[in-house]
């Protein structure tokens, strides 16, 4: 008789060595996440960036800000526009002109009605005989007197022209140049002095401006022509042994700059009427 077949025995699968990654975090770890996230710090905490939209309000306002300044600036006018140089200069000049023959005839005003006060002014009388003593020195009166005048100018050629070893800052007549015979003259025993049609006095200043002077606010283009009161011939004798003279001279014969002395005769010369005061020096007592 046969015997049943006992039946076989059920087997498991075999465990993985890795364990399987599951795509979706399960209930007690989606838990501690959020547990960890309200118990971090305020500042790792992940918060909304407001930092555009606290910014584009405030580059608006500038950008508007800005834009309504140059309409306000422009006046309908164009801010870019280049500027006429010389013609700012010009303008310039003939704003000091006009304020220095405002300050003449003031001037005159004053010693008009300072004869008229002084009798019954005690203080005024003496103020005006202090200024009468110094008023030779101080070149607020006319003078007339035998008369050297001194002319420079620029040579009259191209810098193409010049020989080897020059360039065309040679053939200009430069401030060093006006102030050499300016100091020669003084140097000399000059008594009133003039450049173009200012009167001067030791203090006054030549200053190069382009290719320009500039003297008490006024420009002057070349030639410049000084004229002094005194004796001529020893005048003449003082620009022949100057050597700052004698430099400019040399380049007279190398490039042509211009030089002519001529004595006028008797000349007039206008009162000073710029500023005495001094800036930097201090008067010795």
């Amino acid at each position: 008789m046969k015997q049943d077949a006992e039946p076989p025995e059920a087997t498991e699968p075999p465990e993985s060595s890795e364990p399987l990654e599951s795509s979706e975090p399960s209930q007690p770890e989606q838990a501690k996440v959020e547990d960890a996230v309200e118990a971090a710090p305020a500042s790792t905490r992940p918060r909304r960036r407001l930092t555009w939209g606290l910014l584009v309000p405030v580059v608006m306002g500038a950008a508007g800000l800005m834009f309504a300044m140059s309409f306000q600036a422009a006046q309908g006018r164009d801010l870019r526009a280049d500027r006429d140089l010389p013609q700012l200069i010009m303008e310039g000049d003939a704003r000091v002109a006009e304020k220095a023959s405002a300050l003449d005839g003031l001037q005159k005003e004053v010693e008009a009605l300072t004869p008229t006060n002084a009798p019954t002014d005690d203080h005024l009388s003496s103020l005006t005989r202090a200024a009468d003593e110094l008023a030779a020195p101080a070149a607020t009166t006319k003078v007339r007197g035998a008369a050297l005048e001194v002319t420079l100018d620029d040579a009259k050629r191209t810098a193409d022209s010049l020989p080897d070893g020059f360039t065309a800052d040679d053939i200009v007549v430069h401030q060093q140049d006006v102030q050499a015979v300016v100091n020669a003259l003084w140097a000399s025993g000059a008594e009133a002095m003039m450049i173009q049609d200012q009167r001067v006095i030791s203090t006054s200043a030549v200053r190069c401006v382009g290719n320009t002077l500039i003297l008490q606010g006024r420009v002057y283009a070349p030639p410049y022509r000084i004229t002094a009161i005194g004796d001529v011939e020893r005048m003449q004798r003082g620009l022949d042994g100057d050597a700052a003279v004698n430099i400019y001279q040399q380049y007279v014969d190398a490039v042509g700059l211009g030089w002519s002395e001529k004595t006028p005769g008797n000349v007039e010369l206008p009162a000073y009427s710029g500023s005495v005061d001094f800036q930097f020096a201090t008067p010795l007592e």
